[in-house]
């Protein structure tokens, strides 16, 4: 099984020289595996310090401009020649006799390998929340989402991934049928440069592509469900409520709001059945053009 270790780097030049170093006596007692840096789009010379190596195992691809983490999988695992993809940070927080580990999990049947940090991690309190929301809407049976994965190459090809989705390829895997495996791996303190992810306004994106997966894996897949049941329960709700300010009105005993609350319910019910006949139509349009492509 030959592996292909795809490395996403953006203003690393200063990691490259040790990346090179360890992957150089890596592949000395692992012939199998090829490693292909992609700079995405950066400022610092990463690509050219890259380039200077001459290696057998190593390729180096570039993007113009800086498109994203999830991007630079997706541009290294087209040039890939492996059956499996190991997604390998370049600021060498993890070691690289941990792939063998991963790969040993896909040989046993796994589609989806993927890594469980052990070791201090500056952002672990934020990671641990993020992984527990995780857990629980996507039902997975995993610690670390996150972290240093492996999976066969078909899975990059029947996945939808965005911008940022690379954190999700675990549980979009899993929804798609393919077996998931997990494996402790050391996480290290990075040696130079700055950490990517610091800046606060990460969280909140996070969050809401959390809630985008979970979206797409759940109400898309049968919209008219979701959004038919609770607007149908809005106009139903809309209707008893109507009942009884009726029978109030009879009584002598007139109260506008309700009449408000009435019209809030039964046209909020209508928007919202209306929203999954749309779902429903926009469905029916992708699922064609998945059979046209295949």
């Amino acid at each position: 099984m030959k592996v292909s270790i795809v490395v996403p780097a953006y203003n690393e030049a200063v990691n490259i020289p040790f990346l090179i170093e360890e992957f150089d006596e890596f592949i000395k007692r692992h012939k199998n595996y090829e490693v292909i840096i992609v700079d995405d789009g950066s400022e610092d010379g990463t690509f050219e310090v890259a380039k200077e190596y001459n290696r057998k195992y190593l390729k180096c691809i570039r993007h113009k401009r800086n498109l994203g983490k999830t991007q630079a999988i997706i541009s290294g695992a087209r040039v890939a020649s492996g059956d499996v993809i190991v997604i390998f940070d370049a600021d060498l927080q993890y070691d690289p006799n941990d792939i063998p580990g991963l790969i040993e999990l896909i040989e046993k049947g796994a589609d989806v390998a993927t890594g469980w940090k052990q070791g201090r991690y500056e952002k672990k309190f934020v990671s641990n929340i993020y992984n527990f929301w995780a857990r629980r809407l996507f039902k997975l049976d995993v610690h670390d989402l996150n972290a240093i994965k492996a999976f066969k190459k078909e899975i990059i090809r029947e996945i939808p991934l965005r911008k940022d989705w690379h954190r999700y390829i675990v549980p979009l895997a899993a929804s798609a049928g393919f077996r998931i495996a997990e494996t402790k791996v050391n996480l290290r303190p990075r040696r130079f440069g700055v950490p990517k992810y610091q800046k606060k306004r990460r969280i909140l994106i996070g969050l809401f592509d959390l809630l985008a997966v979970k979206f797409q894996l759940s109400f898309m897949q049968k919209p008219l469900l979701y959004f038919g049941t609770i607007g149908f329960s809005s106009i139903l709700l809309g209707i008893l409520i109507g009942l009884v300010a009726i029978i109030l009105r009879l009584f002598g005993h007139g109260f506008r709001p309700l009449l408000y609350l009435v019209l809030l319910l039964v046209i909020s019910g209508i928007l919202l059945f209306s929203l999954g006949l749309i779902g429903e139509a926009i469905r029916a349009v992708l699922d064609r053009i998945e059979r046209r492509e295949i």
